[in-house]
């Protein structure tokens, strides 16, 4: 069973669905596609609203564009060991100025969370058992020292300021 969680707990009634051919989003849902199918909607409507899946190897320059029209960003991690999504995160926020949400999917594990969310995720679909016993006690694993920059500000003060000046992270 896969629950969506954000910084504010577990969301009770998602309307985001991964479309494949299997699986088609129904009435009162809303569809996530992938890149190419994105792409071939935006070009051909004015439509706003979209959910766009990113896969390890999409290029997420791409959707620049129309980044302006995209609600959500669903990035694929198939596997734990592909950090792949964090680069596209990254560069949705950071390069591409993205606001919107970027949900992390697929395999999800608790020990990245806390990761994910300095690179920019705001929310995640999470399945694997333990991340979503630890996630409902509101148990994220720490971060103590930290030295690379991040695509979200850091609320609290650690790592090591003095590799950025005027840095985003102190």
């Amino acid at each position: 069973m896969i629950k969506i969680w954000n910084e504010t707990g577990f969301v009770e009634n998602d309307p985001w669905v991964l479309e494949t051919d299997e699986v088609q989003a129904s009435e009162g849902e809303r569809a996530v596609v992938g890149i190419e199918a994105f792409l071939e909607l935006a070009e051909h409507s004015n439509e706003s609203g979209f959910g766009v899946l990113l896969r390890p190897a999409d290029d997420v320059t791409r959707l620049e564009p129309y980044l302006d029209r995209i609600a959500l960003v669903a990035i694929a991690f198939p596997a734990f060991s592909d950090g792949r999504g964090f680069s596209q995160a990254t560069l949705l926020r950071e390069r591409l100025g993205y606001k919107g949400e970027v949900r992390a999917v697929g395999d999800v594990l608790i020990d990245p969370i806390p990761l994910m969310l300095r690179t920019g995720f705001t929310s995640f679909a999470v399945s694997n058992p333990t991340a979503l016993a630890r996630l409902a006690e509101n148990r994220l694993p720490g971060i103590a020292e930290r030295y690379q920059p991040t695509a979200v500000l850091a609320n609290e003060a650690g790592g090591f300021s003095w590799r950025r000046i005027g840095g985003r992270d102190a």
